[in-house]
């Protein structure tokens, strides 16, 4: 009697515990619930540093759409901060199964900030968060106040590519962090997405005219313009 009891007191408990899927309102033990999981695997890259050359070289790990738009509009818009924990984790597995990361030199992390006043409303900036995630799985030093967002700009979204680099001008300063502490490491940039590239410009050039080395930005998604 003693053990049917503890059974179904075990079952209770862990149908109480479960949460919804944020994305599908399923039932889930993680995060996403099964479905949301699989669905969400479809949308890594088959290779994330397809796009590591040039200037600012960007590692990213799921194209933007489906499952993986609709996680990081949850993350961003819908109060789901905990979803950057596994979305930050996959994007830290990616970045281990690359062995010439593993291999090279060292480098800290820091995230893409967002204004202040955008972090007043969110509660939140989405790339911290992301940033904690990676480094936490990938072991990489994490500095969250290596920049800071001293313009608050209008939305990208809609703008060219020109505008957009108009909008980000100055829009990034070389913040506390970096300040208090130069770097001696180059800097890896991270954000949730990849579209343009101009505000991850914007933010290399703000460290770089500081005299610090950037070694190029890794992201969630990437929008497909960017094939």
């Amino acid at each position: 009697m003693i053990r049917w009891r503890d059974r179904v007191l075990e079952e209770l408990t862990s149908l109480f515990l479960r949460s919804s899927c944020p994305l599908c309102g399923r039932s889930a033990e993680q995060a996403f619930c099964s479905s949301c999981q699989r669905q969400l695997q479809r949308c890594q890259l088959p290779n994330p540093c397809q796009n590591w050359r040039g200037d600012l070289p960007v590692f990213a790990w799921g194209n933007y759409g489906g499952t993986l738009k609709r996680a990081i509009a949850a993350l961003k818009y819908e109060n789901h901060p905990k979803l950057a924990q596994p979305l930050g984790h996959e994007l830290g597995k990616a970045w281990l199964d690359v062995s010439q990361f593993t291999s090279t030199q060292k480098m800290i992390v820091t995230p893409i900030p967002i204004h202040p006043k955008k972090i007043q409303q969110r509660g939140f900036n989405q790339a911290e968060l992301l940033g904690r995630s990676f480094c936490q799985f990938t072991g990489l030093p994490f500095q969250p106040l290596g920049l800071e967002r001293t313009h608050q700009t209008e939305a990208q979204f809609g703008l060219g590519m020109t505008a957009r680099e108009e909008n980000l001008k100055h829009a990034f300063s070389l913040g506390k962090g970096f300040r208090r502490c130069h770097p001696v490491s180059p800097v890896l940039l991270l954000d949730d997405i990849y579209t343009t590239g101009a505000t991850a410009r914007s933010a290399a050039q703000a460290l770089r005219q500081r005299g610090i080395a950037v070694l190029g930005i890794v992201a969630i998604t990437r929008t497909m313009r960017n094939n």
